[in-house]
C-alpha cells in the first residue's frame, strides 16, 4: 500500500526520519510521488504545507519548496535530490582534511553530514576516536555511537552533561546544523553549551551543513516537543518544557564546512545578506 500523508508526517514527528537534510530528501521523494500522480496542484500544495509544518525549525525543506514554487517540475525535485546527495560527498572530502591522524573528536546528536566527515577520515586510514553525547531526551547520539561502532570506529558514549569533563581530551568538536542564520547556527538542544565549553577549553568548534541550510527566514520558530519525552507522569504543579533546538552565536564557531568550502562566519554572513 502506498504511504499516506498522515503516516509519512508521523514518521517525521516521531523522529523515525530525522535530520534537516534527511527530512528534506525523504519529503522530496514523497512529494515526487504525488506530483507524478496528480501534478503540482492543490493536493501537492496541501501535502507540502503539512510536511513543512511538521518540523518547523529545520530550513532545508523550506528552501527546497521555495525553489519548487518557481520551477514546478519533476526534474526540479530530482535536481534538488542530486544536489543534497552530492553536497554530502563534497562535505565529507573537504571536512576530512580538518581531521589529523590520532585526533579525538567530539560530536552531538546524529548528523549525517558530520558523520560523513568522520567516516571519510576513517576511510582514509586516519586513527581517530570519537566522543558522542547521548543527546537527550531522544537519545539521538546513541544512534551516532552505534553507527560508528558498527564501522569499528572507536567511540565513547557520554551523557550530555559530561562534555566539560572530557573536553580536555578532545582535539576538535564537529556538529551538524538544522539552520544557518545571521544570529548563529541552530542545532539540537545542547549544542550551545557544548560550544561554550569548547571555547573555554580553546578547542575548535566546527559546524557542518550544506548551503541549502542557509536560513533567510525573518522569524525562527524553535520547535517544542512533547513533555512526555522528558517525564511521563502528570502532576498539576509541574510544568515540563522540551525545546528541541538552541541557537549558538557565531563567536563560538571557528568554521562552517559546506560543499562550497570551509567558510568563516564572515563568509556565511555575507551569503545570508
Amino acid at each position: 500500500m502506498p504511504e499516506t500523508l498522515e503516516s509519512f508526517t508521523k514518521r517525521i514527528k516521531t523522529l523515525e526520519i530525522q535530520g534537516a537534510k534527511e527530512i528534506a530528501i525523504e519529503s522530496l521523494k514523497f512529494l515526487r510521488k504525488i506530483a507524478k500522480q496528480k501534478g503540482f496542484g492543490r493536493e501537492f500544495n496541501k501535502a507540502a504545507n503539512k510536511i513543512e509544518k511538521t518540523r518547523p525549525t529545520a530550513v532545508v525543506l523550506h528552501n527546497c519548496l521555495e525553489i519548487l514554487k518557481k520551477e514546478r517540475k519533476i526534474e526540479t525535485i530530482n535536481k534538488l535530490l542530486r544536489q543534497l546527495n552530492q553536497a554530502t560527498k563534497e562535505i565529507a572530502k573537504r571536512g576530512s582534511r580538518l581531521i589529523k591522524n590520532n585526533y579525538v573528536i567530539m560530536t552531538h546528536c546524529h548528523s549525517g553530514e558530520a558523520l560523513a566527515i568522520i567516516k571519510q577520515a576513517w576511510k582514509e586510514g586516519k586513527k581517530i576516536k570519537v566522543y558522542a553525547t547521548e543527546t537527550e531526551p531522544k537519545e539521538q547520539g546513541i544512534k551516532t555511537a552505534k553507527e560508528l561502532s558498527r564501522l569499528k570506529i572507536p567511540v565513547i558514549l557520554i551523557v550530555d552533561s559530561a562534555v566539560e569533563f572530557f573536553m580536555k581530551d578532545v582535539d576538535i568538536v564537529i556538529v551538524g546544523t538544522d539552520a544557518i542564520r545571521k544570529e548563529g547556527i541552530v542545532n539540537k538542544i545542547g549544542t550551545y553549551p557544548l560550544a561554550v565549553v569548547a571555547w573555554e577549553h580553546k578547542k575548535p568548534f566546527y559546524v557542518v551543513g550544506n548551503t541549502l541550510k542557509l536560513d533567510k527566514r525573518k522569524k525562527l520558530i524553535i520547535e517544542e516537543r512533547s513533555p512526555h519525552e522528558i517525564y511521563i507522569e502528570h502532576m498539576k504543579t509541574l510544568e515540563v518544557r522540551n525545546p528541541a533546538f538552541d541557537e549558538t552565536p557565531w563567536k563560538y564557531v571557528k568554521r562552517v564546512v559546506t560543499e562550497k568550502g570551509i567558510l568563516t562566519p564572515g563568509n556565511i554572513l555575507r551569503m545570508l545578506k
